[in-house]
């Protein structure tokens, strides 16, 4: 691969997207399990809820302020280095990503100052349907960059006019042919990453002897999750591998490494391979015989197109695709693998015992970044599997790029690297050490109200508290009201 301008402008927005699609990811999970923390909290009554709900919210602050810096140089990189693209789908693209911004950017900016510091100047049943509406935020966010996304993996319900892709219906534009298996996949892919970092922090403070109620219920919480997510994404990764089949067929023979049928013969399941784009063929391969055809045919001898029924300019990188695709399918074992682990311990009253699962909370520690490596591996296994096209089967990634020398757009990719590592590197630093604290519970305000005090402040910055300034952990209202837990 040659590193002209072409190659340093795709290198680029992968680099910038594989740090963006990290904080959003962590934002969709966290978002929903606050929601239901807090509204644990407010049915029981029991204050464990509220302190993980105060420790979690901190984290997920910074992870969102993160998100949204991240986010901003996406929009910028369309019109600076995908001119091309943005000139001729710019009509269908744009519209989406300001849909975007009228529903999701709006339904989060009007409800996330609540949610992060109201709980103490708002009364419960507000305070909940804040945090709800910022976890419906970032669902409704996903929606929308899922759908753009994937009209450019299936595009559908648009006409080519003078050089320019023009929506003709927009239903079709939305839920094009794979928009329902990307999104699910999307969401959960999201919730499983978000329950490995929950698991993991709970690993560490019982590897660490806090054995409390809070860390006690994140850990079993998180397993939960594991337990009844980690199969359904693998239920749902085939559908979406089937649909691939039917609409990418050429990604799909790179994702198995399939590059011819033989008559008659069965395609095998293609374990591990070093793939030689230039010979054509899988070198020191080891196959699984009748399994490739088993599982994306559903019969024993049932085949699919090759890479070599497709022409030679259309195949993308099979290498990185390939092995892409088995790191993502790998940690999504190990992920069910550990909530299995985590459901026998439980069923055997073992689970929070130290001299029983130490082994378990290891396994769980070491597998608290995989749902992050495994959804930027998926990430790469679909963008880079969709080359050489930019919108599928319609326009070249070639004609999108923008008319840049190769020096520019190295020096700004330079300066992306530089950058990003010292600020995300910084603000992720920030984020173990938050976690690092563990739950705790905060000290007793006092009451609330009354002259002078935080509800009914005297003058605007006496709302402002010293308590507020060193922890803003609010006190318990509702149900749980007369225990006061923070961070």
């Amino acid at each position: 691969m040659e590193l002209d301008a072409l190659m340093l402008a795709r290198l680029q927005f992968a680099f910038t997207i594989s740090f963006h699609i990290i904080f959003p990811a962590i934002t969709i999970g966290l978002a929903s399990y606050l929601a239901v923390l807090e509204g644990f909290w407010l049915k029981t009554g029991n204050p464990v809820y509220l302190t993980l709900y105060q420790y979690w919210l901190r984290i997920f602050a910074v992870n969102f302020g993160m998100g949204v810096v991240s986010g901003l140089v996406m929009a910028y990189q369309f019109g600076t280095n995908w001119s091309g693209f943005s000139d001729f789908a710019g009509g269908i693209t744009g519209p989406l990503l300001a849909y975007e911004v009228l529903t999701a950017f709006f339904l989060e900016a009007g409800f996330l100052g609540v949610m992060l510091f109201g709980m103490r100047r708002v009364g419960p049943g507000l305070h909940f349907m804040s945090t709800i509406m910022v976890a419906l935020g970032t669902l409704l966010s996903a929606t929308w960059i899922l759908a753009s996304n994937s009209w450019m993996q299936t595009p559908a319900g648009h006409e080519i006019i003078n050089g320019q892709a023009v929506p003709v219906d927009w239903l079709a534009v939305i839920f094009n042919p794979s928009f329902p298996y990307r999104l699910v996949h999307m969401v959960l892919a999201a919730f499983l990453a978000t329950a490995l970092l929950v698991a993991a922090s709970g690993a560490w403070h019982l590897l660490r002897g806090n054995n409390s109620p809070a860390v006690r219920k994140m850990f079993s919480m998180a397993l939960w999750m594991l337990l009844a997510v980690a199969p359904l994404q693998a239920l749902v990764g085939d559908f979406h591998g089937l649909n691939t089949l039917q609409h990418q067929p050429a990604k799909l023979a790179a994702i198995e490494g399939h590059w011819e049928n033989q008559p008659g013969e069965a395609v095998p399941l293609t374990v591990f391979a070093l793939p030689d784009m230039e010979a054509e063929t899988n070198r020191y391969a080891l196959e699984i015989p009748h399994l490739g055809s088993l599982i994306l045919t559903h019969s024993w001898d049932g085949q699919f197109p090759g890479l070599k029924e497709f022409p030679r300019d259309e195949w993308p990188y099979v290498p990185l695709v390939f092995w892409s695709f088995r790191v993502m399918v790998g940690l999504g074992l190990l992920m069910i693998g550990l909530a299995l682990w985590g459901a026998w311990k439980r069923w055997r009253g073992t689970l929070y015992d130290s001299a029983e699962s130490r082994g378990m909370w290891r396994y769980a520690l070491y597998m608290g970044p995989a749902g992050l490596v495994a959804i930027l591996a998926g990430w790469y296994t679909t963008e880079v599997g969709r080359q050489p096209w930019v919108v599928y089967g319609v326009m070249r990634t070639a004609d999108a790029v923008s008319p840049h020398q190769a020096f520019e757009v190295g020096l700004t990719l330079l300066l992306f690297v530089v950058v990003y590592f010292i600020l995300f590197g910084a603000g992720t630093v920030y984020m173990l050490r938050l976690i690092k604290r563990g739950p705790a519970a905060a000290p007793d305000y006092g009451p609330e109200g009354g002259p002078g005090e935080p509800r009914t402040p005297s003058r605007p910055l006496s709302a402002a508290t010293e308590a507020d300034a060193d922890d803003s952990a609010p006190r318990a209202q509702g149900r749980g009201q007369g225990d006061n837990h923070g961070y």
